[in-house]
């Protein structure tokens, strides 16, 4: 950390590993306020699945950035890093310390090296790469890009679409505009980071209780609310994880018992994917918290990492 930047606390990991709480302990230790990280709870619509925090939690301390976006308008990366860096701007500036807490690792790089300058997309380019297969898709990347092909899983739709837009549209690979990245704020902030990575049994559990504690609270409920919107089935706030296994139940497609059993397998595989992301990509001087948070001393560890320069 340099000296004479202002800082911000920053807790990231898988989902269920504890960094609400953390967060929220971190902001009353040291005057600060949350701020959301993480890509379902900045939905309005979202409070129950997305496991947001509660009123009593946000009566402890400022929370920013939770719920507010509507489903119907998807929050990018970079629409995200341009809000929490005017909400971290602002607790600057009325002395208080930003602690950001979420998993959303794309959130976070965005926020903090930038954002790449891709030039909009050919409406075109999309609709081809869109209409084929992904085998078909990732066969033309292989071609054009390589490298970036040989990063990606052979099933994932989504970013080798992405990638094969890109180069296809503007000509460069996404890495040669990815080298390109500007805005992030990582240069100019004191970043006190801490990355939570328990044992996966113990994570794995919480995940499983935590799905059931959100069917308990009313998720078929908020479900019902969101499904009557009639919303665009591919808004990033359709597709987040509970809300097709919670519908399937609500629709009669199948019972409460299997909705369940979906709902905390697909938050279990949510989690394992975040885990590896978490063990691997941030800094290697990004500190890991491998403790469940729940033993005896676990908390007051954690917070001993996150501490604030003097």
């Amino acid at each position: 950390m340099i000296k004479g930047r202002p800082p911000v606390l920053l807790i990231a990991g898988p989902t269920a590993s504890g960094k609400s709480a953390l967060a929220l302990a971190a902001a009353e230790r040291w005057g600060g306020a949350v701020v959301n990280a993480d890509s379902a709870q900045v939905y309005a619509d979202l409070s129950i699945l997305s496991a947001r925090p509660s009123a009593a939690d946000e009566a402890r301390a400022p929370h920013r950035l939770y719920g507010c976006w509507d489903a119907a308008e998807p929050c990018s990366a970079a629409d995200w890093a341009a809000a929490a860096k005017a909400e971290i701007d602002a607790l600057h500036a009325a002395g208080r310390l930003p602690v950001l807490c979420g998993g959303t690792g794309l959130y976070l790089r965005t926020l903090l090296d930038g954002i790449a300058p891709v030039p909009p997309i050919d409406p075109a380019v999309r609709a081809e790469v869109r209409s084929r297969s992904v085998a078909e898709n990732r066969a033309e990347l292989e071609r054009l890009d390589p490298d970036r092909a040989a990063k990606l899983n052979a099933a994932d739709t989504t970013r080798i679409a992405r990638a094969l837009e890109v180069v296809r549209s503007t000509g460069r690979t996404l890495a040669e505009w990815q080298a390109e990245r500007s805005g992030g704020i990582g240069d100019a902030i004191q970043l006190r980071p801490l990355v939570l990575l328990p044992p996966r049994d113990w994570l794995y559990r919480r995940c499983d209780q935590r799905f059931a504690a959100m069917l308990d609270l009313g998720a078929a409920d908020e479900v019902e609310r969101l499904l009557s919107r009639r919303l665009d089935p591919a808004l990033p706030a359709m597709r987040a994880i509970g809300v097709r296994e919670v519908s399937d139940w609500s629709a009669g497609r199948t019972d409460r018992a299997a909705a369940l059993a979906a709902g905390q397998q697909a938050t279990r595989r949510y989690a394992k994917r975040q885990y590896t992301w978490f063990a691997h990509q941030p800094p290697a001087d990004w500190p890991r918290f491998t403790a469940p948070l729940d033993e005896p001393g676990a908390v007051e560890a954690a917070l001993a990492l996150l501490a604030p320069a003097a």
